[in-house]
């Protein structure tokens, strides 16, 4: 027995192949390019890293005011702290900003427990009714002594959250119904869905902002006016309703002829076929293309800046308009990216789980 031990020891690979030095030596230094590259890379976050560290949290200022701020040497993290709530709740009244965090917190709870496959039950459905009834409601109020708040308030992070969020869930439906339109023998319908994809996608989402904003109030009645907030969230559900399409179709030109005539052969007609075979194939193939859609789009939403609403980009700019604070737009923007990634973050990962649930790669 102790023979065979020492011959286990003596055959052991060598310490330099196990463990981290074997880790490094096969990912970062495995040839003469590698090499030079992973000590390049060193080098810039030995330069920056430090730096960066000792800038934004060891000499920083967190709760100090402007003047302070401009005679320090380190990230003024002040103009966040000072300004937090107009950030992200924008011009809501200050005294009811309780509403917008509590609808934000209803929709991250619904979200949350949406993303378990195990509550996709027809009950969820209710429950998401409910969610989005409470959100309208302590967002607009008007009811139940709730005092009413207009629509041009609102603003911040809500503002971001209900154009991306509901212009998303409404975008991709749409876009599955485009795919399938496209890939339809009706002329009419397949030439209607053709000229939508191809327009829309032929122009910039500014562009649908601004004909939403601008142009389309003046095909309106003299007197008949358009919440703007649901203009633009509708101009952001038809431009990303024709990427989700063009998508959807490359999955469904995946799918083996084959599935079509097994739902043929048992009898099972176009809308069946599509529901129960096709669609649930073909989604799943797409995920990842349709997750990058979304999460582009979800980052576009900022740009309704531009027309002049108040998302969580708008109140950042407008904290930034203030002469106190002028000059710590890094800070500023910081904080927002930081929202961004975190956001995206969430979605990628999702996504990733929910490729792996549904055994996609096999």
């Amino acid at each position: 027995m102790a023979t065979i031990e020492k011959t286990a020891d003596s055959i052991r690979p060598p310490a330099t192949s196990i463990g981290v030095i074997g880790w490094m030596r096969a990912n970062l230094f495995n040839g003469w390019l590698n090499s030079i590259l992973s000590l390049l890379v060193l080098y810039l976050l030995w330069s920056t890293v430090p730096a960066f560290v000792k800038w934004a949290f060891i000499n920083s200022n967190w709760f100090t005011t402007s003047e302070q701020c401009k005679a320090g040497s380190g990230a003024c993290w002040s103009i966040i702290t000072a300004n937090i709530r107009f950030i992200l709740f924008g011009f809501y009244p200050h005294q009811l900003q309780w509403r917008p965090l509590l609808a934000v917190v209803i929709l991250i709870l619904l979200l949350f427990f949406s993303q378990n496959r195990k509550y996709w039950k027809i009950s969820l459905a209710y429950v998401w009714l409910l969610g989005l009834f409470s959100m309208g409601l302590l967002l607009k109020g008007g009811l139940f002594g709730l005092e009413a708040v207009d629509s041009d308030n609102w603003g911040g992070l809500p503002l971001t959250l209900l154009l991306a969020v509901f212009g998303l869930t409404a975008a991709y439906p749409f876009g599955v119904v485009l795919a399938l339109g496209r890939q339809s023998d009706m002329p009419v319908i397949k030439s209607f869905c053709v000229v939508y994809i191809e327009l829309i996608r032929g122009v910039p989402l500014i562009s649908m902002l601004f004909m939403s904003s601008v142009v389309f109030p003046l095909f309106l009645p003299e007197g008949v006016t358009f919440n703007k907030i649901l203009r633009a969230q509708i101009a952001i559900i038809l431009f990303t309703a024709a990427y989700i399409a063009e998508v959807v179709r490359g999955g469904l030109q995946g799918m083996n002829r084959g599935q079509y005539e097994a739902a043929e052969s048992l009898g099972l007609n176009y809308f069946q076929t599509m529901r129960l075979i096709i669609l649930p194939q073909a989604l799943k193939i797409v995920i990842p293309p349709s997750m990058g859609i979304l999460i582009s789009a979800f980052k576009d939403t900022s740009l309704v800046v531009i027309i002049a609403l108040y998302d969580l980009l708008k109140t950042t700019q407008t904290t930034l308009t203030d002469p106190k604070w002028m000059g710590f737009s890094a800070e500023a923007y910081l904080f927002v990216a930081l929202i961004y990634f975190v956001c995206c973050y969430a979605m990628s990962n999702y996504s990733r789980r929910l490729e792996k649930e549904l055994d996609t790669n096999l």
